[in-house]
């Protein structure tokens, strides 16, 4: 069920500004997919489509392009990446996963800008002008990254440690 509420945050989170570009959606994704069935990834996946369009023709009214597959199969692969840790939830590994969204956004996104869009030469400069002009975002994108990883997957152990802990308190109260 947390899965499917961090998944719903982080949908509403992208209509709202977001100015340090701090943003839920990787670990929403890394998180659902750790937690639940790979039969349910068209969950997330129809929202954040359904969402992306909403966004592009009606928020910002631009049309949409063939970058934005490219986009939709990242999401898929960050699922993917997050059933990856289903077996071996270590802090380290969560983590790296974090990292791995981050960096793999970066470099998959501005490259089909670069290819989708006339916003820079197709020449190894304007791949590169590209890569250059998206850093600032991903310098950002990094920390809120691996800050909403720790949230998503520490929330089931801080609840987890809470229920325990109550539990104790009960047993105490009922032995004396």
């Amino acid at each position: 069920m947390l899965a499917y509420f961090f998944v719903l945050v982080a949908i509403a989170f992208r209509f709202i500004p977001h100015p340090w570009g701090f943003t839920p959606l990787p670990a929403s994704l890394l998180f659902f997919g750790a937690r639940t069935s790979p039969r349910m990834m068209w969950f997330p996946l129809a929202l954040l489509v359904g969402c992306d369009i909403i966004l592009t023709k009606y928020v910002y009214g631009l049309p949409m392009a063939w970058d934005q597959f490219v986009t939709w199969a990242w999401y898929a692969g960050v699922f993917w990446l997050g059933t990856n840790l289903k077996e071996n939830l270590k802090p380290i590994r969560i983590g790296i996963a974090s990292l791995a969204t981050s960096v793999s956004f970066f470099v998959i996104s501005n490259f089909a800008v670069w290819a989708a869009t006339n916003l820079y030469p197709k020449t190894t400069a304007g791949l590169m002008t590209s890569y250059a002009i998206g850093l600032p975002h991903f310098m950002r994108s990094v920390p809120g990254d691996l800050l909403f990883s720790t949230i998503m997957f520490g929330t089931p152990v801080v609840i987890t440690w809470l229920s325990h802990s109550f539990d104790k308190d009960s047993d105490d109260a009922a032995a004396a």
